[in-house]
């Protein structure tokens, strides 16, 4: 297929301890493992050889040392956009724990009290869309899992909550680009 115009990149954060254990991580500020450093220089490798008119990165811990891990460090902007879906009273449990109070609970229709929905962060996520299609060159973005999810959907056009259908690894490194004016998924949770 002809590919025409620059490549978003999306670079989820390495492994936490909270991300191996399954527990909701929004504004908790915490370090990731040894084997989310070493992933995180993996992406490096990965996202090395191009020039990027735009670097991105949420203002969390784990994506800027992610960045920094993977190289892209020195010319990176913090943007809050970036931050990971707000979980509100969910912070720091798990799905499993949220459905023995909420049976049936689901991110993706229901959000979390004290927090976000998936509108909300579908909101932050069009400006970096926007800002994305501005660049003028490539774009890399170091965040989170559930914010890039919707990332990835809002690119397709697509509602905010079917970021839900888009599954996403620790260190995942995922494609957005063109398919002539056609936005697309190169690549996803690669």
């Amino acid at each position: 297929m002809p590919r025409t115009g620059p490549s978003v990149f999306l670079a989820r954060h390495g492994e936490t301890e909270w991300s191996a254990s399954g527990k909701h991580t929004s504004h908790t500020d915490i370090e990731l493992t040894e084997r989310g450093e070493r992933a995180a220089r993996a992406l490096g490798e990965r996202l090395s050889g191009r020039d990027y008119a735009l670097v991105l990165t949420s203002p969390l811990r784990r994506a800027r040392d992610t960045c920094t891990l993977a190289g892209l460090a020195e010319h990176a902007e913090v943007d809050p956009d970036l931050r990971e879906f707000e979980y509100g009273d969910y912070e720091g449990l798990t799905t499993p724990e949220i459905r023995e109070q909420f049976p049936g609970w689901d991110l993706w229709r229901d959000g979390c009290p004290g927090g976000e929905t998936a509108r909300q962060v579908g909101e932050r996520v069009d400006r970096l869309i926007a800002r994305a299609l501005f660049a003028g060159g490539h774009v890399a973005m170091f965040a989170h899992g559930h914010v890039l999810r919707v990332l990835g959907a809002r690119w397709l056009e697509l509602g905010p909550e079917c970021g839900g259908r888009l599954g996403l690894d620790t260190a995942a490194l995922c494609e957005l680009g063109f398919e002539r004016e056609r936005r697309v998924l190169w690549l996803w949770n690669g």
